[in-house]
């Protein structure tokens, strides 16, 4: 494997890996297509929980890791909680809008003193651990590539926000979807190349 595809490897893996990033991202697809379906709010999120128990339960099962499925359980629950809490279907996507918050003001604030998260994260997995921080092109390389996740989470409130203010659960759950999975591995991809093409730290 070239040292390329290691980078790459390693990158996907951080994010979560493929396994992960389904099973922590169905459950929000089959509550969108069950309350499209039911237009039951308590219905959906119980199919979305059923699943997200389902899939953890598989995972334990074939003796893999369960970090992802686990998350995507307490993580239905949280929205389940939050919708069920005011009786409206919008507030299920709410703590999503919330992390997205959390994220952004996080990673643009680890960039602004010095400690840029991509860096953080992807040093000690390339066996660079913190070094990087004493090389200024590196140092600029992680901040880029951090500032690339700043846009996603930015992104994503810009557009899903008004729409849950407006309290259109379909296009607001439909630009989840698209905002998810597809932005997300774009932003991924584009951080590998960023670190593929820039510079190397010999160590």
């Amino acid at each position: 494997m070239s040292e390329n595809h290691e980078e790459k490897a390693k990158i996907l893996a951080a994010l979560g890996g493929v396994k992960g990033l389904i099973d922590s991202g169905i459950p929000a697809l089959v509550f969108l297509i069950a309350f499209n379906i039911s237009h039951n709010l308590s219905l959906s999120a119980t199919y979305a929980l059923a699943l997200s128990a389902a899939i953890t339960i598989f995972r334990l099962a074939r003796r893999e890791t369960i970090q992802n499925a686990l998350s995507g359980v307490i993580g239905v629950g949280i929205c389940f909680w939050f919708s069920r809490s005011t009786g409206k279907a919008e507030d299920f996507y709410l703590p999503g809008l919330i992390t997205n918050l959390v994220y952004g003001i996080v990673y643009t604030l680890s960039i602004l003193v010095g400690w840029p998260i991509i860096g953080v994260v992807l040093g000690p997995i390339f066996g660079e651990n913190f070094i990087w921080r004493k090389h200024p092109e590196r140092k600029k390389m992680y901040a880029q590539a951090s500032w690339l996740w700043v846009g996603l989470f930015v992104s994503r409130l810009i557009v899903q926000y008004p729409l849950y203010r407006a309290g259109n659960v379909n296009l607001l759950g439909t630009a989840r979807l698209i905002m998810g999975y597809p932005l997300f591995f774009a932003t991924g991809w584009t951080t590998w190349l960023i670190i593929k093409n820039g510079p190397k730290l010999k160590l």
